[in-house]
C-alpha cells in the first residue's frame, strides 16, 4: 500500500541535528529534478527579497520564510514526520503511533512537496517554504516541472498494491497514476451531510477533510491494515466505523473515487 498525501504549509522548526544531504533521501530518480528546484529557490531567496515573496506567495509576515530557503543548504534536517504540521498531520499522529504502525507508516506514506518532489516520512528534511503551485522563474510551474520524473519513478514506489491518493488538487497535479497503476487507485473526499429544512446537503469543508484524512490513514495504520485493492479499502474503511460511497472507475485505467461521508465536524 502507498498513501500519497499532501504537506504542510507550516513547518516545524528545525532544531538540532544533522545537515541537509539531499542525495541520501528515498526515491533517488527524484535526485536530479530535486538539486534543480533547490538550486533555483536557493538563488531565488538570496537574491532580491520583494522578488522571492511575490513568486513564492507570501505574505508580510511571513517575510522570514524568504532567509530561512536561502539556507537551505545548511540547514538543519529532520525525519518529514517531523517537519509537516498542521490539520492532517495532528490528527494522524505519526509521534503517537504505537510502533507497528510507525513501521508500517514508514513503508507506506509519501508526501508531495513542492520542492523535494516526494518524500517518505523518515526522509531528513529541513523546514522550507515552496508550495507546488509556485511558479520559479527559470523552471516555471512545479506541478508541470515535476510530471515528467515523477512519471518514471512514482510507478516503481506504487509496485503492485493500492495507491490511496489523499492529496489536494496542487499536488494531484505532479502524477496522476495511469494504466494499471491507476486502475488500483483510490481518490478520497470527504463531505459533511446536514439535514436544512429536511434536505439532506453535502459540503466539502476543509479543515474537517484534512483532520478526517489524518484520522483514516491512523486508524488504518493502527489496524495494521493493508488493503491490497480500492475493493478491499471500502470494506476495510466500512469495518473501522468510516461511511463510505465507492465509485468504481469505468475504465480499467481510471482510478476509483470513494467518498467519506460525516455528520460531525471536530
Amino acid at each position: 500500500m502507498l498513501v500519497l498525501l499532501p504537506p504542510s504549509e507550516g513547518k516545524a522548526a528545525g532544531g538540532s541535528g544533522a545537515l541537509l544531504k539531499p542525495e541520501s533521501l528515498s526515491l533517488p530518480g527524484l535526485g536530479a529534478a530535486r538539486a534543480a528546484v533547490l538550486e533555483e529557490l536557493v538563488e531565488l531567496c538570496v537574491g532580491d527579497e520583494e522578488k522571492a515573496r511575490e513568486v513564492l506567495g507570501l505574505s508580510e509576515g511571513l517575510r522570514g520564510e524568504v532567509a530561512k530557503n536561502a539556507e537551505l543548504r545548511s540547514a538543519v534536517a529532520r525525519p518529514a514526520g517531523e517537519i509537516y504540521t498542521g490539520v492532517l498531520y495532528d490528527a494522524l499522529g505519526l509521534s503517537t503511533l504505537p510502533p507497528a504502525a510507525a513501521a508500517l507508516a514508514a513503508r507506506s506514506l509519501v508526501v508531495f512537496s513542492g520542492l523535494w518532489g516526494a518524500v517518505r516520512i523518515t526522509d531528513r528534511i529541513p523546514s522550507y517554504r515552496c508550495s507546488m503551485g509556485v511558479k520559479l522563474p527559470g523552471l516555471g510551474a512545479l506541478g508541470a516541472f515535476w510530471r515528467e520524473p515523477m512519471a518514471s519513478v512514482m510507478p516503481e514506489a506504487a509496485g503492485d498494491g493500492l495507491v490511496l491518493d489523499l492529496r489536494s488538487s496542487a499536488y494531484a497535479s505532479a502524477w496522476k497514476p495511469k494504466g494499471e497503476v491507476a486502475g488500483r487507485t483510490a481518490t478520497v473526499r470527504v463531505l459533511h451531510a446536514q439535514v436544512v429544512d429536511g434536505v439532506e446537503k453535502r459540503s466539502v469543508v476543509s479543515h474537517f477533510n484534512k483532520a478526517t484524512k489524518g484520522r483514516l490513514v491512523r486508524d488504518l495504520l493502527t489496524a495494521g491494515t493493508v488493503p491490497a485493492s480500492p475493493a478491499e479499502l471500502v470494506t476495510s474503511l466500512r469495518d473501522l466505523g468510516f461511511t463510505v460511497e465507492a465509485q468504481p472507475p469505468t475504465k480499467p485505467s481510471k482510478a476509483w473515487s470513494l467518498d467519506v461521508v460525516v455528520t460531525q465536524i471536530h
